[in-house]
């Protein structure tokens, strides 16, 4: 018994249709499951502005440590401190006098945008005045960043020292 052209027609297209659709639902899973995990990076300005749409979001923000707001508490391993805005741009950081000047500016400065940081765990030994932190958490509906990460970064100390006998001259 031989087909005829039509069922073999309605055969490919009714495979077509089935490919498409499971091509659609593939692609479906991809996208949810990227936005369900994806990390906005943001600066404190960025993150103040925008606070009532990112509330438990996942972020990962930037600023520079407020050296006089570090409390910890050894015990419970609480830790709090407040970060100040730093510019995201690279251009903009350069045009401030490079990273150390930035921080410094962004920490001496009253009216920058400013984020208090809670952490719980173990202080990192970088944690100090004008450290860039790179922070991981989510921002509560209290307005405080709950971090689960900490990467901080002393720009200072990785400065070149320039030997005494350089400076003075011969």
């Amino acid at each position: 018994m031989e087909k005829s052209p039509q069922t073999g027609n309605r055969g490919r297209v009714k495979f077509i249709i089935g490919g498409l659709l499971i091509l659609a639902a593939i692609i479906y899973l991809i996208v949810s499951a990227t936005q369900a995990n994806a990390e906005y990076f943001m600066t404190v300005n960025e993150l103040k502005n925008q606070s009532g749409s990112l509330v438990g979001r996942s972020l990962r923000i930037s600023g520079a440590v407020v050296g006089d707001s570090i409390q910890y508490d050894p015990q419970t391993m609480n830790l709090t401190f407040v970060i100040a805005h730093v510019p995201g741009d690279n251009a903009a950081i350069e045009m401030g006098g490079g990273l150390a000047a930035v921080l410094h500016a962004a920490v001496t400065d009253p009216n920058r945008a400013r984020l208090t940081i809670i952490y719980n765990g173990p202080k990192p030994d970088l944690l100090r005045d004008e450290a860039q932190a790179i922070i991981t958490g989510h921002l509560g509906e209290d307005g405080i960043f709950y971090a689960d990460e900490l990467l901080l970064k002393c720009p200072t100390k990785y400065q070149e020292a320039v030997p005494s006998q350089v400076v003075g001259g011969n």
